[in-house]
């Protein structure tokens, strides 16, 4: 037995001193982006977020709703793995088929299609716009588009497709080596709402003009080199050899290992499986880890990231049922020393994500300080109206569906070790309250963050760990960290 010189910390232990604030220090200046994956020391990583975000691999979070939108600010997802091999390849499938300004036509009809299967087809498709082919087929010759606003359903309830279609010859179309910036050229110039993309006499995308804006709000957008939001998803150690290749041939960007304890033999068997059937061109993150010990033992095992954190989730009970975990400061810090020891040795930097242990945006910038490169949520994203979670109302208030793997709903027992049935739950089933849009909340966290870092003299993650000053926080201390009034809330004003 060893019992460790130190107490067991949370971020919440901590604050950041103010550093000088420069005049380049504005919020413009400020570059939160991060690597994701491993790289030579000193140079660019292959995967870089310019959010330092990403979601947890957890069936109440990571739908393909949600990717698609924490992709578009720049963030990525990782579509959860308790699912069938086939389920989860057509989930990641379904994002990438998102290019930045390129949209994937869900819908192909044939032109002798009866136009009511025409609008039954397309109600609830947000671009409201079909592809019409030889075959009705979506990789059928091209012949035109119909959208809802191509006829009038009670008027034309008798004619097809072909009838009411904007014929081929009639549309301005574009190669499929077409920029998004010609393309919007092109929609504009010729005053066309919708912009095929041919390929071989295929359509294989559409740029729409009404996502212009869009286009110019998500200048942070993660892709890949072809412009496709950028996707990850988790894996397991057991059906590894089968769900790595799907997921590969799916399009996922980076693969990520589900455990609640990553030092373990079987995970590197997983990282030793795909660097010899992929080398370097395949990239499986590893953990979770509380010590250098095993943050070594993955790195040595080829982890393109490591996952730091265990049992201080919001809905994790891992400390409680087996008395496993450690503070989540204290993890982190121990974790980055031996990141960075390691990466002098071998000249091979591993970025770490901070999983657990964030109750606020504070702990996120804390985080961040600390050293780790990206930080991974649950509890925030499950909130959100992306997450694929039912929203109710429970006491007039508002809240979304929040479950762990570890409970009973999940059902993923052997993500914790048990074979066959759950004999105990390592997390718990509830609610969280709603809060919105991820597209308002991830703004205001990256607003935060970046107003916590000019107020430590840093414009970038880097420089922002190298020079941050954190101090210890006494319990007095932390009394005073919130308001001490009473808080004022929206309330009928009687004018007396």
């Amino acid at each position: 037995m060893k019992i460790l010189p130190e107490t067991s910390r949370t971020l919440s232990e901590y604050l950041l001193l103010p550093g000088l604030t420069t005049e380049d220090c504005t919020p413009d200046n400020v570059d939160l982006r991060a690597p994701l994956v491993r790289h030579r020391a000193g140079e660019e990583s292959w995967i870089r977020i310019a959010t330092p975000m990403v979601s947890a691999i957890m069936q109440a979070v990571s739908s393909p709703t949600l990717a698609v939108a924490l992709a578009q600010v720049g963030g990525l997802a990782f579509i959860h793995q308790n699912q069938r091999i086939d389920n989860q390849a057509a989930d990641v499938l379904a994002v990438k088929r998102h290019k930045a300004g390129f949209r994937t036509s869900k819908v192909a009809v044939a032109p002798q299609t009866q136009l009511g299967v025409v609008a039954r087809q397309l109600t609830g498709i947000e671009h409201g716009v079909a592809v019409v082919t030889e075959t009705g087929a979506a990789d059928g010759t091209f012949l035109g588009i119909i959208g809802l606003d191509d006829f009038h359903l009670e008027r034309h309830v008798s004619e097809t497709a072909g009838s009411r279609m904007r014929g081929r010859d009639g549309l301005v179309t574009a190669p499929s080596s077409v920029s998004l910036s010609d393309a919007n050229e092109l929609l504009w110039n010729h005053h066309q709402d919708v912009l095929p993309v041919i390929e071989d006499g295929r359509v294989v995308s559409l740029v729409l003009k009404r996502d212009y804006q869009a286009h110019k709000a998500f200048h942070h957008a993660s892709v890949d080199s072809k412009k496709r939001l950028r996707v990850g998803a988790g894996i397991n150690s057991r059906d590894f050899k089968d769900r790595i290749p799907a997921l590969v041939e799916a399009g996922a960007d980076v693969l990520c290992l589900d455990s609640s304890d990553g030092y373990s033999v079987y995970q590197a068997k997983v990282l030793e499986f795909a660097q010899e059937k992929y080398g370097d061109d395949v990239f499986v993150g590893a953990g979770n880890v509380v010590d250098g010990r095993a943050f070594r033992y993955l790195a040595e095992a080829g982890a393109a990231f490591v996952k730091v954190g265990i049992g201080g989730g919001a809905i994790c009970t891992t400390r409680e049922q087996k008395g496993i975990g450690r503070g989540q400061a204290s993890a982190l810090l121990d974790v980055v020393q031996a990141r960075d020891a390691y990466a002098q040795e071998t000249g091979v930097y591993v970025p770490l994500a901070c999983d657990g242990g964030l109750l606020n945006d504070s702990h996120m910038a804390l985080a961040l300080a600390m050293g780790a490169d990206v930080i991974m949520l649950g509890r925030y994203f499950a909130r959100l109206d992306e997450s694929p979670s039912r929203k109710l109302q429970i006491g007039g208030q508002w809240y979304k569906e929040y479950w762990g793997e570890g409970s009973r709903r999940a059902q993923n027992a052997a993500r914790y070790g048990q074979r066959g049935q759950m004999l105990f739950e390592e997390g718990v089933d509830g609610y969280v309250p709603y809060a919105g849009s991820l597209y308002d909340n991830v703004e205001r966290t990256r607003a935060k963050l970046t107003a916590t870092m000019i107020s430590c003299g840093s414009t970038n993650l880097r420089d922002f760990h190298r020079d941050a000053v954190l101090v210890e926080v006494s319990a007095e201390s932390f009394k005073q960290t919130g308001a001490e009034i009473q808080v004022r809330r929206p309330a009928f004003d009687t004018a007396e």
